[in-house]
């Protein structure tokens, strides 16, 4: 191999390996100057659902930016500021089931749970991605083969998942 070909070689790595910003594999694209996040507890206002949404949330959606970002978690006034509240958790019928006996009423057989956040997204670095939204997703179970009261801490645990994906792709991940 001549010089020129590792120096052609070195220049192609070298490109490819620098950025405007810090990225990760998990999609997030934050500013090499930005290094704390500060999340609020996320208060549960929700008149039905369990008791310790707030805290569940709260922590979740902490552990999740930890896990996949290099941003430090302080108790206020951090580069960025995460703050909301669980507004609304709904238990709707999606489908009936048919009853055999005419005498009897039909019954739901497909029930949805529905959970709404919303969350206030400030970023002291830049203020194009300061948002305050509320993200809601949803969960489908059968009340004739599951147990609402034996699942729920399993739905309401999916169904955050998801927001605070979305949450984590709306602030960081500038999706």
């Amino acid at each position: 191999m001549n010089w020129k070909t590792s120096i052609f070689i070195f220049m192609s790595f070298a490109l490819m390996n620098t950025s405007c910003g810090v990225y990760s594999f998990t999609g997030a694209s934050i500013s090499p100057t930005v290094e704390t996040i500060s999340i609020q507890t996320f208060y549960n206002n929700s008149p039905l659902g369990p008791s310790n949404m707030s805290p569940l949330f709260t922590e979740k959606i902490k552990d999740y930016y930890l896990r996949n970002t290099s941003l430090t978690l302080v108790d206020g006034e951090g580069d960025l500021q995460l703050e909301g509240s669980i507004d609304n958790y709904t238990l709707t019928p999606v489908a009936v089931s048919a009853n055999e006996n005419p005498d009897q009423v039909d019954l739901t057989s497909l029930t949805r749970i529905t959970i709404y956040v919303s969350a206030t997204y400030t970023n002291l670095e830049d203020d194009q991605f300061d948002f305050d939204q509320t993200f809601s997703f949803f969960k489908d179970f059968d009340q004739n083969r599951e147990d609402l009261s034996a699942n729920e801490e399993e739905y309401v645990n999916e169904i955050f998942d998801q927001i605070i994906l979305d949450i984590f792709n709306s602030s960081v991940a500038n999706w």
